[in-house]
């Protein structure tokens, strides 16, 4: 009974995730200000479940762990405000699609952080995915889209991979907590960015309010909650599989909402990007038994 709820809420998590983009969509703001606000709401609001929840502190235990985990929360941020401005730039589901390359990143640079050995399955996973990605980002440039935009694409991809690795290290911390200290510095990271850019006077109009608070409360607060609090209960393939969900939950989204279009190429970077992840990452699971959980869906 306990594993059904939590496949629900994850997948309920990977959904709201995959339609991230389209609510940022309707927020007159800026890629920054979004970010900040997405941020400042779903941190306050977990941050109040964790006191109404009574839960116990647990980085106190180990200062070491909580320091990654604050640095996973600044290389968050980080990527978010790359990733939200690629959705201005070049849309919602090539950004996506870049951005989902930060797991495979991880995959690679395994070894000289987690002391996993590399094989070439791995490795031929990374090189699809890297074909598709720039298959994907070529479509992108050709449609007349912004170098900047795919520029930010990549770098929520690489930012991405640092939340990653900064996660996986603070092992002790898990759940709500988890979330919890990581959206709280990305906050921090995307207040001082904005203050040092334009100071902290946001005018937010009334038809972006709604969605902002959607965002904020919802697709972040909500879904980093479900999400969270589901993985634990799930076992790791089931996670590593589920997760391609999202990425194409927001292609799908953006295509029927935003009636963004892909020709072949893009089409063919992205069975490639999917292709290469999940071979990549199912094939050198295969046999091994499961040890812990680790994020890898952009949040």
């Amino acid at each position: 009974m306990e594993r059904t709820k939590a496949y629900g809420k994850y997948l309920s998590a990977l959904l709201l995730f995959g339609l991230n983009g389209i609510v940022a969509s309707h927020i007159q703001l800026s890629s920054y200000e979004i970010v900040f606000t997405r941020s400042l709401i779903a941190s306050a609001f977990l941050a109040l479940i964790f006191i109404i929840t009574q839960k116990r502190f647990r980085f106190p235990e180990n200062k070491r762990h909580f320091l990654y985990l604050l640095l996973s929360g600044v290389a968050m941020g980080t990527s978010w405000m790359f990733l939200y401005e690629a959705y201005r730039q070049i849309g919602v589901g090539v950004a996506t699609l870049a951005n989902y390359c930060g797991p495979v990143i991880v995959m690679v640079v395994s070894p000289l952080f987690f002391r996993e050995k590399i094989t070439l399955p791995k490795i031929a996973g990374f090189l699809t995915v890297m074909v598709g990605m720039v298959c994907i980002n070529y479509g992108a440039m050709t449609e007349g889209k912004s170098a900047w935009g795919v520029f930010c694409g990549i770098m929520s991809a690489v930012t991405y991979a640092g939340m990653i690795v900064s996660n996986k290290k603070a092992s002790s911390i898990t759940g709500l907590e988890n979330a919890m200290w990581q959206l709280i510095s990305a906050f921090v990271t995307v207040g001082v960015f904005l203050g040092f850019k334009q100071g902290f006077v946001l005018q937010i109009g009334r038809e972006s309010l709604l969605p902002v608070l959607i965002l904020g409360v919802v697709n972040t607060g909500i879904g980093c909650y479900f999400y969270f609090s589901s993985i634990g209960w799930l076992p790791v393939q089931s996670v590593a599989i589920c997760g391609y969900l999202e990425p194409l939950a927001a292609v799908v989204f953006s295509a029927l909402l935003l009636h963004e279009a892909m020709d072949g190429v893009q089409i063919m970077g992205v069975l490639l990007i999917f292709g290469g992840a999940a071979f990549g990452e199912l094939y050198h699971r295969r046999g091994a038994v499961p040890t812990e959980q680790s994020s890898t869906s952009e949040v």
